[in-house]
């Protein structure tokens, strides 16, 4: 009995894949993003990249080799980190320099992307070097996507600070912010977090995206307090997270004096008298005067 015919879309994958290894890679820097968890979502651009290039830098070597070995790919693998990336970085310039291609990547999603990279592609600019993105995967446009807020205008802030006081800090720079904001965080941090986040941007619609693109992959939607609510009840939590919080609506900033009273009642059951009038000041844009003056008299009343 004869095999079966091969799809057209093998057939033609096959040849893409073909026609590009048949061509030597140029010179330069080449930023190949690969998957975020499913190893299916690497595009053939990439690997024909990745196949062809002199030397392949990775984050973790023996996190990397799982997915070239998926492929069978057997390439120069070497390391570049946050904790070799002066003296690696050099090494990589040297290897561009006398002729090679050289492709990075990371251990998921974009070059660059919330890990090392950016000075050297600018150093790499600087010397003239072409660089050359592989776009595909990326946990943040992933999320984004699939969480039900806005997407015409977005803000990538990347990973908080692991203090509570720093990370309030960042996170009222973006109180007045309109565009939807994206977020890392840690899954033992998580809960910690949305706490927080509910103190400095209140009852907005939000998403937190957990293990995307794999087996448990999950998006939950809601207000702040609600996905505080269900993430406090649960023991643990594993996973990649990314949360998304929806933006400031302008509308929300005009108070009267009795949705301000209550918003400092709030505020300062929560936390100390400076805290909250810093976290309602930041929330609505008002003058520190006016809204500390009323804190103290609530405060009073509180005690």
């Amino acid at each position: 009995m004869s095999a079966p015919k091969a799809p057209a879309l093998l057939v033609r994958a096959s040849e893409v894949l073909a026609g590009q290894l048949a061509v030597r890679l140029s010179v330069g820097l080449y930023l190949v993003s690969t998957p975020i968890g499913n190893l299916a979502d690497i595009s053939l651009r990439a690997l024909g990249v990745l196949a062809r290039a002199d030397i392949i830098y990775c984050e973790d070597k023996r996190h990397s080799v799982r997915l070239l070995d998926h492929y069978g790919i057997k390439g120069d693998l070497k390391a570049y980190h946050e904790h070799n990336a002066v003296r690696a970085g050099e090494t990589l310039l040297t290897s561009i320099s006398a002729g090679k291609s050289v492709a990075l990547i990371s251990d998921a999603g974009t070059p660059l992307v919330s890990d090392p990279g950016y000075k050297l592609v600018v150093e790499a600019k600087k010397r003239g070097f072409d660089v050359v993105a592989i776009p595909g995967p990326s946990a943040p446009i992933a999320a984004l996507v699939s969480a039900g807020l806005p997407t015409d205008c977005f803000t990538f802030v990347g990973f908080l600070p692991p203090k509570k006081a720093a990370r309030k800090k960042r996170l009222l720079q973006f109180v007045q912010s309109e565009a939807t904001l994206i977020f890392f965080e840690s899954p033992k941090r998580l809960k910690a977090s949305i706490r927080d986040f509910v103190e400095c941007f209140g009852t907005r619609q939000a998403a937190i995206a957990r293990e995307l693109t794999k087996l448990h992959e999950n998006v939950r939607t809601g207000t702040l307090a609600e996905l505080g609510d269900y993430y406090e009840q649960k023991e643990s939590v594993k996973g990649e997270i990314v949360i998304l919080v929806a933006g400031c609506d302008p509308q929300s900033l005009v108070l009267s004096d009795e949705q301000l009273e209550r918003e400092l009642v709030q505020a300062l059951q929560a936390e100390s008298l400076r805290d909250a009038v810093q976290a309602v000041c930041a929330r609505f844009n008002l003058p520190r005067s006016k809204v500390y003056n009323l804190a103290v008299e609530i405060k009073r009343g509180l005690d």
